[in-house]
This record gives structure tokens, sequence and C-alpha cells, in this order.
């Protein structure tokens, strides 16, 4: 099976990020990771193939899944066989937000206590 040419519009730090990076790992897959946090060019090209705003975004061998995270890109893989299954488990979660979103999370608060 021939390699899939895969672009994945992701931010440096980021749970949903780092399961797709996690997916494409588990199955040797090559892939452009481009960061869309600091290279306003990058997020702009992925809001102009995806139609929206949200992240992570992967194309993959010229379609676009929107803001999908590692558990839905691995399905999308396996169902239009870019992949087949293996018994190898990712080395991250794979469907797991940002650690700012993640429940019963707090804001940090950099407020001078007096």
């Amino acid at each position: 099976m021939s390699k899939p040419k895969i672009i994945a519009y992701l931010k440096p730090s980021c749970g949903w990020s780092n399961g797709v990076r996690a997916v494409m790992r588990k199955y040797d897959l090559p892939f452009e990771d481009r960061d869309i946090i600091n290279n306003p060019l990058q997020r702009q090209e992925m809001i102009e193939k995806s139609g929206q705003m949200m992240s992570p975004c992967v194309e993959i061998n010229g379609q676009m899944l929107p803001d999908i995270s590692g558990e839905e890109v691995e399905a999308w893989m396996l169902a239009n066989q870019v992949v087949t299954p293996n018994d190898l488990t990712p080395d991250a979660p794979i469907n797991q937000p940002c650690a700012h979103e993640m429940p019963g999370a707090q804001p940090l608060n950099f407020a001078v206590r007096r």
C-alpha cells in the first residue's frame, strides 16, 4: 500500500493535535505538520481549505477532514482503506481536548495577591 499525502494543520501543544500525531505514528505515516499557532499563513491556508476555523484539520490525498480528532482520523483512514488495521497502541490519547478544555480545568489566575 502506498503512503498517502497528508497535511495536518495542528497546534504545537493541544490534546486534539497530539492525538492526530499519535495516529500518524501508530501507522508510520509521514505527514506535514503545519503549525497554525506560530504561522498565521498556515492558519489562513487551513481556514481557506476547510471553510472553518476549528482545528485540527487533516488533508489526506486532497480530502479535507475539518475539526477532527485522532480517533476520527483513524476511523476515516480505516473506512477508506488508507491504512490497514494494526494492534499497536497509540503513544498518546487520540480523543482528548487541550488541557484547558478538560472537565474541571481551572483558568490560571496571575493576579497579584495582597
